[in-house]
C-alpha cells in the first residue's frame, strides 16, 4: 500500500480528517494551505456577484460566527459521534503551503510521491498541480454533485425541499468546480436539532469511511465512477436575508 497525502486548509474539519485518516493509513502526510487573503477574495466576488449580493453574504457569515458558538455543544457530541482519533504522530509529515497552487504545493508533492492525494476544502486545484504527480486527486464535498456544486450544498438542499439529497460526495478532482466524476454518496437525515452550523459535521462523519474506501480503491486500481443522472448546478454562500426567508417559510436553519 503506497502513501496517502491529505491536502487540505486550517480549520476543525481538517484536523478531524487527518486524524481520521491517519489513524486509518501507515503511510500518511498532510499537506495544509494557509488561507486566502480576504481582500482579494472580496474584490473577486464582487466582481462575480456584485456589490448587493455580497453585503448580503458577508451579513450572513458574521451572523453565522454567532450561532455556531451557541450551537458548540452539539458540535462537539457529533465530533464525539465521528470518533476520537489521536492526534497526529510527530513522525507524520505536515507541510504548510501559501496555495494548493504554489510551486512550493508541487515541489511538496512531488517529494512526497503519493499513491493518492485525498482533498478537503482548498482552492479550486490547477491542472499544474493535478499532472505534478502520477496519483488520483480525490475531493471530499459536502454536497450531492452535480446537483449541488460549489459551498453548503447540504444547507441547499433542504432549503430547496430536497432533504433526499442532503449529504455528501466523495469524487475524482479535475480542473472544474466540483464536477469530477462520483465514487460515492452518502445520504444523511438531519435532527430537529441541527442547523447550518451542524450540517457539515454531520455530512463530514457520514463521508469519512467512504473517502477510507476511495483512497483504497485508488491505490488498488479499481476506483469506479457512477452515474447519478442528477441536473448540474452551482451553489454560493446564502445572504442573510435569503437564509431567514428559508428559516421562517420552510423552516431550515
Amino acid at each position: 500500500m503506497g502513501r496517502v497525502v491529505l491536502l487540505t486548509s486550517e480549520g476543525e474539519s481538517g484536523v478531524i480528517a487527518a486524524r481520521y485518516l491517519a489513524a486509518r493509513f501507515r503511510d500518511f502526510a498532510v499537506v495544509i494551505e494557509q488561507p486566502q487573503d480576504r481582500l482579494a477574495f472580496l474584490r473577486r466576488r464582487l466582481e462575480r456577484l456584485g456589490a448587493v449580493t455580497v453585503a448580503g453574504q458577508v451579513a450572513f457569515m458574521i451572523f453565522q460566527r454567532f450561532q455556531q458558538r451557541l450551537n458548540r455543544r452539539r458540535i462537539v457530541e457529533l465530533v464525539a459521534a465521528i470518533g476520537r482519533d489521536p492526534p497526529l504522530s510527530e513522525k507524520t509529515p505536515v507541510i504548510r503551503v501559501s496555495s494548493v497552487n504554489a510551486e512550493t504545493c508541487m515541489k511538496a508533492l512531488r517529494e512526497l510521491d503519493p499513491s493518492v492525494v485525498l482533498v478537503m476544502g482548498t482552492r479550486i486545484i490547477s491542472g499544474a498541480v493535478l499532472r505534478c504527480v502520477h496519483a488520483q486527486f480525490i475531493n471530499y464535498h459536502a454536497g450531492i454533485t452535480p446537483k449541488y456544486r460549489g459551498v453548503h450544498g447540504g444547507y441547499w438542499a433542504l432549503a430547496r425541499g430536497d432533504g433526499g439529497n442532503f449529504g455528501a460526495t466523495v469524487h475524482l478532482v479535475d480542473e472544474g468546480i466540483d464536477s469530477g466524476g462520483v465514487l460515492y454518496q452518502v445520504r444523511v437525515e438531519p435532527a430537529r436539532v441541527d442547523n447550518f452550523s451542524t450540517y457539515p459535521y454531520l455530512q463530514l462523519g457520514a463521508a469519512l469511511p467512504k473517502l477510507v474506501e476511495a483512497a483504497r480503491d485508488a491505490m488498488a486500481g479499481r476506483a469506479t465512477q457512477r452515474s447519478t443522472g442528477l441536473p448540474s448546478r452551482l451553489w454560493s454562500h446564502p445572504t442573510l436575508w435569503t437564509y431567514l426567508a428559508n428559516g421562517f417559510r420552510r423552516g431550515v436553519w
